[in-house]
């Protein structure tokens, strides 16, 4: 057979129409593959920010829309007292609760990284208090802590301990203490099961040469693995700080801000000006305010992250 022949057998391929190179060209594909998510990030997050952020420019009330007030609502913030005071126990709240969350998390993802009996049933029960929501472990917190019905008074006063119940949240303080108490308890096993997922990809190896070369327990966490969970550890740090000092159903369901605003976070706070109290400009400008210290949080994670590189082998940039 001739070479001309034989090419005339082969069939020439059809030029692609513009559309066929349209779909063909990836970062095309990338947009489309991006623009549902890119909706509803509109949808959900940029337009709720955005609207926040200019109504706390504005005297919007309930029922009437404002007019562009500039920095007025930031100045009367800064001026009032109970804004201060809801800063002070969010940081407070938030730092108190992190420490004992990450320290029982730690501790508890230790112990369940062991060789237990019934080792997964007990990691079922220990993710019962995240799984429960957080409306009905606030209740059931406030039943505890109710001033008439507390069983932990009725406990203390069956075993002659005290003559009266003790008064949870009536008292600034003892209040405070006690939403931190229902915020650790509930936060831990978050904690636990994400660190005890760190612990699971330490090599085993790593402990038997350190074994063998006579390490204590305490050289094997602090040269092993505290580095190598500490990854993981930043990342989830970084989100319980956000869970943490974004909280508002475990506060409000238990004090709603009381006694005499001593509770309040700033969450809480901006709620209670933005929605009760019609004041849609000042709630926003109290909810915008806790924007530097989410960002700070993220940031923190950021930095943390970049020993991640270190720890592969690679430079960090």
């Amino acid at each position: 057979m001739s070479v001309t022949a034989a090419e005339g057998w082969v069939r020439q391929a059809k030029e692609q129409s513009w559309l066929s190179k349209l779909f063909d060209w990836k970062p095309f594909l990338v947009v489309m593959c991006l623009l549902p998510a890119l909706g509803l990030l509109m949808v959900f997050l940029t337009y709720p920010l955005g609207l926040g952020i200019w109504l706390a420019f504005t005297d919007t009330t309930i029922g009437r829309s404002g007019r562009w007030v500039g920095i007025e609502n930031f100045e009367f913030m800064i001026e009032d007292p109970i804004w201060w005071n809801a800063v002070f126990y969010s940081v407070f709240y938030t730092a108190v609760a992190t420490v004992g969350k990450f320290g029982l998390g730690l501790w508890l993802a230790l112990l369940l990284n062991n060789h237990l009996p019934f080792k997964s049933l007990l990691r079922a029960i220990i993710l019962l208090p995240w799984i429960v929501p957080t409306v009905l472990t606030a209740v059931a917190f406030w039943w505890i802590y109710n001033p008439q019905f507390s069983v932990i008074s009725y406990i203390f006063i069956e075993l002659g301990l005290r003559e009266t119940n003790i008064d949870f949240i009536n008292t600034a303080w003892p209040a405070r203490w006690s939403l931190i108490a229902a915020n650790v308890w509930r936060g831990i096993p978050f904690v636990a099961i994400s660190l005890l997922a760190g612990l699971q990809t330490i090599s085993p190896s790593l402990y038997e040469a350190a074994l063998l070369d006579g390490s204590s327990a305490w050289q094997r966490f602090r040269f092993i693995t505290f580095p190598m969970l500490l990854p993981i550890l930043a990342i989830v740090m970084t989100f319980s700080i956000i869970f943490t000092f974004t909280d508002f159903q475990l506060v409000y369901a238990i004090t709603r801000g009381g006694p005499v605003n001593s509770t309040h976070l700033l969450a809480t706070l901006a709620f209670q000006r933005g929605i009760p109290g019609g004041q849609l400009g000042e709630g926003a400008a109290i909810a915008v305010s806790m924007i530097p210290f989410l960002v700070f949080a993220t940031l923190f994670s950021y930095f943390a992250l970049a020993r991640r590189k270190w720890q592969q082998g690679e430079a960090n940039d």
